[in-house]
């Protein structure tokens, strides 16, 4: 048995394929092959209808009849019909063991228009890992971990180890971080926000186990600072049109919401620009459905929807939760 994984560049979810992989096969040995493709004419000659796309003996057991080559996120339905940046370890199993599973969910099906809305959250498709290459990588997890350690952006001096393995300086690797939109600077070239965090406060405060406490840019990335470190961790915030606090508290991986009825909003602007720009103050929490309702309706030039918890939680694992991984 041949397996091939396909997948663009950086792509999220590649990380967590292979895993799910590993672990349907149940300790038998076979190659797994990852493939990256860059363009539709490419995956067309792939079989690819998106990111990830997983070939078992050359034959996608997941297709969808029709769907077009693709290089965009593909979405998955498990066992229990929600959606995913990967198949379920279940239905991996059962495809290796030669039984039937379900389609894949084409984007447009599944999401409608939430791939206009979620573009500034995970840079239109091509995620928040930053590549490998030019020391991007290191650099930007260097960031990431001094924020989760000391609550507030990293000097240039604690970033100079990791440029200078790619024979770079800070201050170009930090300008071209920011160019990619994984990070955003100020006039001065200093680090203003590192997605989820940011170095100046914000309405979505986080306290991680160490006691060491952070703001999160959004309410999206204030949910997937959890996965992304894999820690317990609290997240304080407020409904923008009443007041009324609002925490999401992890335990062991479940996250317990108060008020119970809290919802999040998300959204972006009409315009170009940064997520920092055009999103970051769209994706708020909100106590229940009514005060959601009544922002939007005072927001006319916000696009998007109001989501559930379950569906905020995804969003926000599936974003930042692949961010840290060691290659």
């Amino acid at each position: 048995m041949r397996i091939t994984v396909l997948t663009v560049p950086d792509c999220p979810n590649a990380p967590v394929v292979r895993e799910r992989i590993t672990e349907a096969l149940g300790g038998r040995e076979t190659q797994v092959e990852l493939v990256e493709v860059r363009e539709e004419a490419e995956a067309a000659r792939w079989g690819m209808t998106g990111s990830p796309t997983v070939l078992v003996d050359g034959v996608d057991p997941f297709a969808v009849a029709d769907a077009p080559a693709s290089v965009s996120c593909r979405l998955y339905r498990d066992e229990e019909g929600r959606p995913g940046g990967a198949p379920s370890i279940e239905a991996l199993r059962q495809v290796l063991a030669g039984a039937g599973v379900s389609e894949s969910v084409p984007v447009e099906e599944c999401c409608g228009d939430d791939r206009e809305v979620l573009d500034p959250i995970g840079r239109a498709g091509r995620g928040r890992r930053a590549p490998g290459e030019r020391g991007l990588r290191a650099v930007h997890q260097a960031v990431l971990r001094h924020f989760a350690a000391a609550g507030q952006a990293p000097e240039p001096a604690d970033l100079a180890a990791a440029a200078a393995e790619a024979s770079r300086t800070v201050a170009d690797v930090l300008a071209e971080l920011g160019r990619e939109d994984f990070l955003t600077l100020d006039a001065d070239g200093r680090i203003r926000a590192a997605y989820p965090f940011s170095a100046v406060p914000t309405p979505h405060r986080l306290r991680l186990p160490s006691g060491v406490e952070a703001w999160a840019m959004c309410a999206i990335d204030a949910l997937g600072v959890a996965a992304m470190l894999n820690q317990d961790i609290a997240v304080s915030s407020s409904d923008p049109v009443d007041g009324r606090p609002i925490t999401v508290t992890f335990t062991g991986g479940s996250a317990r919401w108060e008020p119970p009825e809290a919802v999040v909003f998300v959204g972006q602007r009409a315009e170009a620009g940064s997520a920092a720009t055009v999103c970051c103050d769209a994706l708020n929490f909100f106590a229940d459905s009514t005060t959601a309702d009544a922002w939007v309706r005072h927001h006319p030039e916000v696009h998007g929807r109001i989501t559930s918890q379950a569906e905020a939680l995804r969003i926000a694992e599936q974003t930042f939760g692949p961010l840290l991984v060691q290659d």
